[in-house]
């Protein structure tokens, strides 16, 4: 047994690839991305290490191509489901009392086969399966991935040097346990790196997991399994399961030995998994921890004293990356009427310069939303918008189907701060504005505040200092992530570390120290080098 007390590596983020013409690493990923889309993927149950074919098998498509089929995947049952909580609990104790270095090393070198060897692999998937461009994909499947597994890996070495004081003839210690049973990852289609963490964050730690993807984004989360695979990552650690929700909350959710629960997806979602883990508590061996980052409202407030272009520029990025399926993605914005004119001429002209189409072509800024579900629900905003009087579409407004889920980047400015576009979450490229009167400051503060549900992002532009202090201190509640002169997209590990409050999650803040304790139940030990040997104490001598 190694005596050791071990530093990690060094940490930095990872670089980024630019994919400019010219540069290599652009040659490389088109061979790949021609590779992935001239083959039909078969994808598996995983369980214990073992591939599983079930007898229901489905196809994963490409958004922005819904004819061209990229993988068949089988579709894990109740009893594929109940064996992979089996697997996890077998491979518990094996898992648990490995030293937490050598759990380390599986991550590290997992997140260098990811920055190496599987890169294009692992973006080229998640371009074709999730519509993603290369410099999203870039920043979300390789950098950040890369982010979570190492930074994880130092969370985790930071938590485990959190020791209690001692005193004379005591030393006082805390030993850093798995939690009791097993947890349960859902994870989400938009991000290949939270597809990614929600289970290995737990593993980290020592926990087993079963892994339920997103079926929207399994091609990309089914290259990953089989990295870590190759990292050395032991049978039965953590085991993917395709499935459908429904039966995953009949089956796995409920099961007695479930401790924890990592999840990002719908509020409702969490809610309603929220209210089945209440009802079912007495049937427990532990309190199971839940630890959800849920839907957002995101918004962008522009004071009088903000730069036009740089708001412009901020509310672009910021709500039509990605085809605004970010939950960090601004979809409502406040603008003073003393700018209002230059801020509109400006997103009306750099919207317009925004291509959609296939990802593949690395000119196009936008690709497809996931899928036919997303479509229309996203459409039915936008026609909800142009039927009523309360509102007006400046850009975009558009979206064809007839090839992939293709909706263009879309602006609506209404005359209600409570429109129905300024209040629900849609998820799509859409961007919905609120022009305020300059004097309406603080009415207009308390909607942006009140309006929403949610508290996941905001970013406020201002140059005045004294604006600046007086809104991030009036919007203290309504975002986990607050921006200053900045969208409010983009946040890094280790950086900013990410959730929200209220409607939007538990805030645990992902790729943090304050997520990675979640998954560890610490049990504290003291030991007396002087024990007593007296039962009756001094104070007892005399009446």
């Amino acid at each position: 047994m190694s005596n050791g007390i071990f530093r990690i590596p060094a940490l930095t983020n990872e670089p980024g690839n630019t994919y400019a013409p010219g540069t290599k690493e652009r040659e490389t990923l088109k061979v790949e991305l021609k590779r992935q889309s001239e083959v039909v993927v078969d994808i598996p149950v995983i369980i214990n290490g073992e591939n599983i074919k079930t007898d229901t098998v489905k196809q994963v498509v490409m958004p922005h191509n819904h004819q061209h089929v990229l993988a068949n995947y089988s579709e894990a049952g109740e009893k594929e489901l109940r064996d992979a909580v089996e697997a996890a609990m077998a491979a518990k104790e094996a898992w648990a009392n490995m030293p937490w270095e050598h759990r380390a090393s599986i991550f590290l070198k997992a997140a260098d086969l990811l920055s190496g060897p599987y890169r294009d692999v692992i973006n080229a998937s998640t371009m074709l399966g999730q519509s993603k461009t290369a410099y999203q994909s870039e920043i979300d499947a390789a950098q950040e991935l890369a982010d979570f597994l190492r930074y994880d890996v130092d969370c985790a070495n930071q938590i485990y040097q959190i020791q209690p004081s001692s005193m004379k003839n005591v030393w006082n210690r805390t030993d850093y346990r798995s939690l009791d049973g097993f947890v349960l990852a859902i994870s989400p289609f938009n991000f290949t790196s939270i597809g990614g963490n929600l289970p290995v964050a737990p593993a980290i730690m020592g926990n087993v997991v079963v892994w339920k993807p997103a079926t929207t984004a399994l091609l990309s989360n089914y290259y990953f399994m089989r990295l870590l695979e190759e990292a050395g990552l032991p049978k039965g650690v953590i085991n993917f399961v395709p499935s459908r929700g429904s039966q995953v909350s009949e089956v796995v959710l409920k099961d007695p030995r479930m401790s924890g629960f990592h999840f990002t997806g719908s509020t409702s979602t969490f809610q309603q998994i929220w209210k089945t883990v209440g009802e079912n508590i007495a049937n427990y061996t532990s309190y199971p921890r839940l630890i959800g980052e849920t839907g957002g409202k995101d918004f962008v407030f522009a004071h009088e004293t903000a730069q036009a272009d740089k708001v412009v520029a901020g509310l672009v990025r910021g709500s039509f990356e990605y085809q605004g399926q970010k939950c960090s993605a601004a979809s409502r914005a406040y603008i003073p009427a003393s700018m209002w004119e230059e801020v509109k001429a400006g997103l009306v002209e750099e919207t317009a310069k925004l291509k959609v189409g296939d990802i593949q072509n690395f000119t196009n800024f936008m690709g497809a939303v996931i899928d036919k579900a997303a479509f229309d629900s996203i459409t039915s905003y936008i026609d909800y918008a142009a039927a009523s009087e309360e509102a007006e579409i400046i850009a975009g407004g558009t979206y064809d189907d007839s090839v992939g889920y293709f909706v263009q980047p879309t602006i609506i400015v209404t005359t209600n701060p409570n429109f129905k576009t300024m209040v629900e979450e849609i998820f799509g490229p859409v961007l919905t504005i609120y022009v305020y009167e300059n004097d309406k400051l603080e009415e207009t503060l308390d909607s942006v505040d009140k309006a929403s549900m949610y508290a996941l992002t905001g970013a406020i532009f201002a140059q005045d200092r004294n604006a600046i202090i007086h809104l991030e201190r009036r919007l203290s509640g309504a975002a986990g992530n607050f921006y200053i002169n900045d969208k409010p997209t983009g946040a890094m590990i280790d950086q900013q570390p990410f959730g929200g409050s209220r409607g939007s999650g538990t805030n645990d803040k992902a790729g943090s120290v304050f997520n990675m304790i979640r998954w560890t139940s610490p049990r504290v030990i003291k030991e007396n080098f002087a024990p007593t040997a007296p039962v009756s104490y001094p104070i007892m001598d005399e009446e």
